[in-house]
């Protein structure tokens, strides 16, 4: 009884309250209309029973309102009566311009009054999630991070961290195990990077030579991977590994009935990739070392004249020799043993010569004699990609899918001068054609060069970088007085040596040397990672005269021998290392004793 007597007082006390507010409205506009002159048609209408229009949240006064608005007053109603109760549809909403708005406009504004965000909090599953932000770089998900606690859970999950270091490089397979946080580690080796840049600009780092004994001449260097493989006159092939602290140069032994003749044979090529060592002696022979296996030679085999080049290739054990007209490539069968693959012959003397892997199991060559330039692959006829009379070529570089050489021109026709030809190697067509120099191109490097550019070293003492997309020079450097010998590029730097002996680093991007070295032979080899580089300077007589070089003279030894630099800008590298032992001597020292005081610098333990 007591909650039908309280819910009846209620009812009454709202019913007051309507008829109130009725009395109210009906009287005060009643009297403004009769003073306006305003007809009993339209008092008698304005004073119908209206008072819900006053209520908190009714709608506005007009013709469509009030069709709403007694659909409202029934229903409020039938809440006193205990009647019915009808149903209510929203009204559809309007625009700015009078027009009914779509349901996704309507979403759009509702979701703009919210504050928080309901994204990927409770309706997306973490998974889906997880490949949606698998997309964004590292700067995306470090905003991504700052948007939420769950989207930095999301931002900060190690896989999206481990794809990120896997796209850009600093995966290696050391840190697979020693990694706590690829996030951390991603950041320590863009920090690591950043250094090393530094430290290549600021030539900070070590630098070492790598000894022989006396009494041999540098023949020839080649190196992959920081290993360093070298020729000299007396017959020994020397192999260096960079990448540990302490050089060793283990010596690999020749063929036996090379050892029984008395007097070793010089050396004229060496080769090496990832799993072989190759080296051409002046008599036509060739030993091929594998990595793995020992010091001994597992194949070896011979060529009647003298060799005139030798390659190897990068990829897998297939090796090209060239011998007067004859070209001969060996490489290993299916289960590992060697044999002859095929064997060419060319109309004029081979001078360059480069083997890549094909499409299919043979191998593909491509050879530069004097002015042609040849297309070879076994079981097929030669092709010729490039044949100007009396031009002949003057350098070669190929990569996987593309060949790059330069061609002298004599001036036959007018304003014709010395070019660079850009060719496709699965087409036979050519790409581009750069360069308009007086000089000759002495050197080209395009395998290692970046995506679009080529680097080239001329006879009038210039390195340029073309860019194969314009046909036109990006750069060009000028610092060699005898011209250029050996180029190499990457993304920000090019490392020239010249004739006279002189190393360079250039700033691709500021176009503005950083610093130099310079030795006595000409630089004839350059190899450089991201914190390493290796220099060869190779004399050009390999038979000096004037000094027995067989002596234990040390002077004439250094000056004629040649010399193999290393230059180590690691960020773990310590700066005492490049420091002579003389200069961190004390006084206590003999070998500090004999020397000026005044010159050690720095003198720490003083």
């Amino acid at each position: 009884m007591d909650l039908e007597e309280s819910l009846e007082e209620f009812r009454s006390h709202w019913r007051n309250e309507i008829q109130g507010a009725q009395s109210g409205l009906e009287r005060s506009p009643a009297r403004k209309r009769r003073r306006s002159g305003g007809s009993q048609e339209e008092r008698a209408g304005y004073g119908e029973p209206t008072a819900w229009k006053v209520l908190p949240g009714s709608p506005t006064r007009g013709n469509r309102e009030e069709g709403q608005g007694s659909r409202y007053l029934e229903f409020a109603e039938s809440l006193l009566e205990e009647k019915s109760i009808p149903v209510l549809t929203a009204p559809t909403p309007l625009g700015e311009t009078g027009e009914p708005t779509s349901l996704v406009e309507q979403l759009i504004d509702d979701l703009n009054e919210i504050n928080d965000i309901p994204f990927f909090d409770i309706q997306l599953p973490y998974e889906i999630a997880l490949q949606i932000f698998q997309f964004l770089g590292r700067k995306e998900l470090g905003r991504c991070a700052q948007v939420s606690k769950t989207w930095k859970v999301l931002a900060e999950d190690e896989v999206l961290w481990y794809r990120i270091c896997q796209m850009e490089g600093f995966l290696t397979d050391s840190r697979l195990s020693a990694c706590s946080s690829w996030k951390k580690a991603l950041k320590e080796s863009h920090s690591n990077e950043s250094m090393l840049r530094m430290n290549w600009k600021n030539r900070t780092g070590a630098v070492s030579q790598l000894h022989y004994e006396l009494g041999k001449v540098l023949s020839d260097v080649h190196s992959c991977d920081g290993v360093v493989l070298a020729g000299y006159t007396s017959g020994d092939v020397r192999l260096w590994d960079t990448r540990v602290s302490c050089f060793d140069a283990p010596h690999l032994k020749a063929t036996s009935d090379l050892s029984d003749l008395g007097q070793k044979l010089p050396v004229s090529f060496v080769q090496i990739n990832r799993s072989l060592a190759v080296a051409a002696y002046e008599n036509g022979t060739i030993d091929v070392w594998s990595l793995l296996s020992g010091r001994e030679p597992i194949h070896h085999y011979q060529h009647n004249q003298k060799i005139q080049v030798l390659a190897l290739c990068p990829e897998s054990t297939a090796i090209a020799t060239a011998s007067g007209f004859q070209i001969k490539v060996e490489s290993t069968d299916e289960r590992g043993f060697w044999h002859s693959a095929s064997i060419f012959h060319t109309q004029k003397l081979v001078n360059f010569l480069h083997l890549i892997n094909g499409n299919g199991a043979h191998p593909l060559v491509v050879v530069a004699a004097e002015e042609m330039v040849f297309l070879l692959k076994a079981e097929e006829s030669e092709k010729v990609l490039h044949s100007t009379y009396g031009h002949p070529v003057t350098c070669l570089d190929v990569s996987s899918t593309q060949a790059a050489f330069g061609v002298k021109s004599f001036g036959w026709i007018s304003n014709s001068g010395n070019k660079i030809h850009l060719y496709n190697l699965q087409t036979g067509h050519c790409v581009t054609t750069m360069g308009n120099s007086t000089g000759d191109f002495t050197c080209v490097n395009l395998k290692d060069s970046p995506p679009n550019l080529i680097v080239t070293g001329n006879r009038d003492r210039r390195v340029r970088v073309h860019d194969t997309r314009c046909n036109k020079s990006v750069c060009s450097f000028y610092g060699h007085h005898l011209g250029v010998s050996a180029v190499r590029m990457d993304d920000w730097k090019v490392v020239s040596g010249g004739e006279e002996g002189l190393t360079c680093v250039w700033d691709q991007r500021m176009s503005t040397k950083l610093w130099e070295i310079h030795a006595r032979h000409p630089v004839r080899y350059i190899w450089s990672n991201s914190h390493c580089l290796i220099t060869a300077n190779i004399p050009d007589d390999k038979n000096p005269r004037g000094a027995s070089i067989m002596d234990d003279d040390l002077t004439a030894h250094r000056r004629h021998r040649g010399t193999i630099n290393v230059h180590e800008f690691s960020v773990d590298q310590r700066s005492s290392e490049s420091i002579l032992p003389i200069c961190t001597s004390s006084y206590s020292e003999i070998t500090g004793y004999n020397y000026n005081i005044g010159l050690t610098v720095p003198y720490d333990l003083v």
